[in-house]
């Protein structure tokens, strides 16, 4: 399944340089490994018109890691 999802830029800007290989998020959309996540950089109440795609390749919702609710995302970028 595909994701459209707003980003902050310094998120954005980590995962454009390869620092930042995860997402964390409520998990309202019952996330799995091998959706798509297509991350649209967000400022100010709106879209800048960047944009990349993300693989899920693992998921991790253990409560004892995560807070309720919420998973971390392992990604790759397309």
């Amino acid at each position: 399944m595909k994701h459209n999802l707003k980003i902050l830029p310094e998120y954005f800007d980590a995962i454009v340089s390869g620092k930042k290989t995860f997402e964390v998020r409520f998990n309202d959309r019952d996330y799995q490994v091998d959706d798509i996540l297509l991350l649209q950089e967000w400022v100010d109440g709106q879209y800048t018109g960047r944009s990349l795609e993300a693989k899920v390749t693992y998921l991790l919702d253990n409560p004892h890691y995560c807070k309720e609710g919420y998973v971390i995302m392992a990604i790759n970028r397309l």
